[in-house]
């Protein structure tokens, strides 16, 4: 029970990164008269246009991110990013402040070694081969001992930035270079896996609640330089294949502990499922989700932080997303053919709102329901290529 937000009853609700994914978090909060804080690290983040407060502050300087909490004193500091003091959320958290799912979730899972190390060799979980190297001379090494192709990420990063494919070992020296400027943290350690030939990768959300564990249908995704671009619900998997990335989402969620939703990434490979990573938090190709089920990732997330119990999730229909990204640089754009693109049966827009536009910022996404998987496939990625970012220049 709580009351009116800003009111002496209130409970209130901060959240770290403020993107589209932080935006539905809140609009999701709102429903249940939450107060809602956005932080993040730009003015102008998509979350803050919905939110009763906002803050813009590195939230990397554990100093500032400790004072700001305290600050506000928050009900619950939900992590939305990776780039973020994680310590100073477990410092936090021992002064009896609720970070969402855990802070050792968060801190885990912010950096890939962290949560890869905690799945292959504290669980024993099926993933791809991969080591660590700090310098490009290790990362040659690697190279030689993995083989090529190997795909070779930052160990902090998100949305794929600073992740390539090394296709020989010709290319290290431009991997190691676009994991540096991809990284999202000072710092050169990075991780090199061993290609993985897989049929499929999938997302499968997984919710932890005061009722227990339950599975959202799989999630089929397409991913390019490393960012999701095209997801879709439900993904074909047989029967073994879902227990086995069901089993893999539930060893992992449970290590990590809390309440939340977790998009965990699994490979659907010949010989099993492989798993790859997971986020504490809604994940970008589970959008989908806002016109599929009948609660989305989002509103599955606050009734999972607030303690309600969460029975099952439903399929309402197949359905997918398709994203629009920008082409150039700019801060006075348009986003058009909204209209033309709501225009096609069953399909929704959502426009993030985001201040400026940069190559390969996602600023909108096309959601369609349909009959089956590849007919909602066609008319969100249709509906996609009508939407426009025009950069208007220095026009006021």
């Amino acid at each position: 029970m709580w009351g009116a937000p800003e009111s002496a009853h209130s409970r209130k609700l901060l959240l770290l990164g403020s993107g589209e994914l932080g935006k539905e978090v809140i609009i999701e909060a709102a429903r249940f008269g939450l107060e809602t804080v956005a932080v993040d690290r730009y003015e102008g983040a998509p979350a803050m246009a919905v939110a009763h407060r906002s803050y813009v502050i590195d939230m990397l300087d554990a100093a500032a991110l400790k004072d700001l909490i305290r600050k506000e004193r928050p009900d619950y500091i939900v992590p939305e990013i990776e780039a973020i003091a994680t310590q100073a959320l477990v410092e936090l958290e021992a002064e009896g402040y609720n970070v969402v799912p855990t802070a050792r979730a968060a801190r885990l899972t912010m950096d890939r070694e962290g949560i890869r190390r905690l799945a292959a060799e504290e669980l024993g979980l099926p993933t791809a081969k991969y080591q660590f190297a700090d310098s490009l001379e290790e990362l040659r090494q690697v190279i030689d001992e993995l083989g090529t192709p190997c795909v070779i990420k930052p160990i902090m990063s998100s949305s794929g930035k600073g992740q390539s494919v090394c296709k020989t070992p010709e290319d290290a020296e431009a991997c190691w270079n676009t994991a540096l400027e991809g990284a999202r943290a000072k710092g050169t350690r990075v991780i090199v896996e061993a290609f993985v030939t897989f049929e499929s990768e999938i997302t499968l959300l997984t919710v932890r609640s005061a009722s227990g564990t339950v599975f959202c249908p799989p999630i089929g995704h397409i991913q390019k330089d490393g960012d999701y671009v095209e997801s879709w619900q439900p993904h074909p998997m047989s029967a073994q294949q879902l227990a086995e990335a069901e089993a893999i989402a539930r060893s992992v969620t449970e290590r990590l502990g809390g309440f939340g939703i977790f998009g965990v990434e699994l490979f659907l490979t010949k010989d099993g499922v492989l798993f790859s990573e997971v986020s504490p938090r809604p994940h970008d190709t589970g959008m989908v989700t806002m016109v599929t089920q009948d609660l989305s990732e989002f509103a599955l997330h606050v009734r999972a932080i607030l303690g309600f119990p969460i029975e099952g999730v439903t399929l309402l229909t197949p359905g997918a997303s398709a994203t629009l990204k920008a082409e150039t640089a700019g801060q006075a754009f348009v986003v058009s053919g909204i209209a033309e693109a709501l225009a096609l049966p069953r399909t929704q827009v959502r426009v993030f709102g985001k201040p400026e536009v940069r190559p390969g910022r996602r600023m909108a996404v096309a959601l369609s329901a349909a009959e089956n998987v590849n007919q909602a496939r066609a008319a969100a990625k249709q509906a996609a290529s009508m939407l426009k970012v025009e950069v208007k220049g220095d026009e006021q």
